[in-house]
């Protein structure tokens, strides 16, 4: 008589990477008391208490650690059997911000969702939703890669809808950006020809300027070519579309080398517009100087390295490829965004991951690295 098998995983209690975890928790420690640091003023401008943001943040961070941890110990290949509900579930729980009630507009976008508790942004679902769309479809397609229309054109049809929703209901450039990015660096992770990504580039481009040259037309782009003459020139309208990278650059300038000390920023006292946020790596770079950036960088250097490592070991390609696609989305994150408030690329609105305030996001960005944690103990050998 043959026996059950288990439905328990057999690497359920093995290890999961330490470092990767350590590194993780560091980051997200720096990244309370920098909310802490950052928020104070603007809390307490607006609510009256300067402990407000950072409060929320932690608690959201509590719990975030606990799922992650549970998390680590369900079984990643469960996430494969439904990758198809969940990618058709990833696009359509973005279109609830024109849910009325449910749609929140700020400063002209419609990007979030009002839980009544909270607000969350649907896209940051999406980004993990497609991770697992992709991981499974083109694991489930691995001999189809090398052709050009199986393997190159019909796994980007899929990345329309999103888009399309992205662009034409939420008008997100950046996490459309990001997006792609992950699914262009899956695809070439799974054995899609690069030769293929490079012989469509110059059309993508092109499409994509088509798009923001409609949006344009429609209204609903000029803040986009306000950003690009701003990146060129930030001093040529200080006041005004330049002022908050200008002061950016002012506090990134004031740091130095070792920075004028935890606490002790001055462009956060409502210089900065809402600095716990997109450009929280400015206040940083202010208060812990060089010294401190050069961490926080290394800290994410060596994250993006154990989750290559994960990939790597990881004993199948559905868990190879999961591994990579959240790896590029914190990596990418985290590029970009330093990149924007270092006035190397414009603006996008990209968060810095662990740093920027946002408890939902931080919530959902911890249960990614749950998953990251569990494919850590399948390639283990503990």
């Amino acid at each position: 008589m043959r026996k059950k098998s288990k439905k328990v995983s057999g690497f359920v209690n093995n290890q999961f990477d330490f470092i990767l975890c350590i590194t993780v928790f560091v980051l997200l420690a720096m990244g309370i008391i920098m909310i802490l640091s950052a928020s104070a003023p603007s809390a307490l401008s607006t609510t009256g208490n300067s402990y407000t943001y950072v409060k929320k943040q932690f608690a959201f961070a509590i719990v975030g650690v606990v799922l992650m941890l549970i998390i680590s110990k369900i079984d990643y290949r469960f996430y494969k059997k439904y990758y198809w509900p969940i990618y058709f579930g990833s696009w359509i729980i973005l279109l609830l911000v024109l849910v009325p009630g449910l749609g929140v507009s700020v400063k002209g976008a419609t990007r979030w969702v009002n839980l009544g508790f909270t607000q969350f942004q649907p896209s940051e679902l999406t980004k993990v939703g497609l991770i697992i769309f992709y991981a499974g479809y083109l694991s489930d397609h691995k001999s189809e890669l090398t052709d050009f229309w199986k393997g190159f054109v019909k796994p980007l049809c899929f990345l329309a809808p999103p888009i399309v929703i992205l662009f034409g209901v939420q008008n997100h450039l950046s996490v459309s950006l990001i997006i792609g990015i992950i699914t262009i660096t899956m695809m070439v992770m799974a054995g899609c020809r690069i030769q293929h990504f490079a012989a469509a580039g110059g059309t993508g481009v092109l499409g994509l300027g088509a798009i923001v040259g409609m949006l344009q037309m429609a209204g609903k782009g000029g803040f986009r070519l306000d950003r690009i003459s701003t990146y060129f020139d930030p001093w040529a309208d200080a006041q005004g579309t330049g002022y908050q990278m200008v002061q950016s650059l002012y506090a990134i300038g004031s740091g130095g080398f070792f920075g004028v000390g935890l606490g002790e920023s001055k462009q956060k006292y409502l210089y900065i517009p809402e600095p716990h946020n997109d450009f929280i790596f400015a206040i940083l770079a202010e208060e812990l100087g060089f010294i401190g950036c050069f961490f926080v960088i290394a800290l994410f250097a060596i994250f993006v390295w154990r989750g290559i490592l994960v990939s790597m070991r990881a004993p199948d390609m559905f868990g190879s490829l999961m591994a990579i696609g959240i790896t590029t989305l914190i990596g990418a994150q985290a590029i970009i965004n330093i990149a924007v408030v270092t006035a190397t690329i414009p603006t996008t609105g990209m968060a810095l991951p662990f740093f920027s305030y946002g408890g939902t996001a931080l919530l959902i960005l911890l249960c990614n690295v749950g998953i990251l944690l569990n494919i850590s103990r399948a390639g283990s050998k503990v």
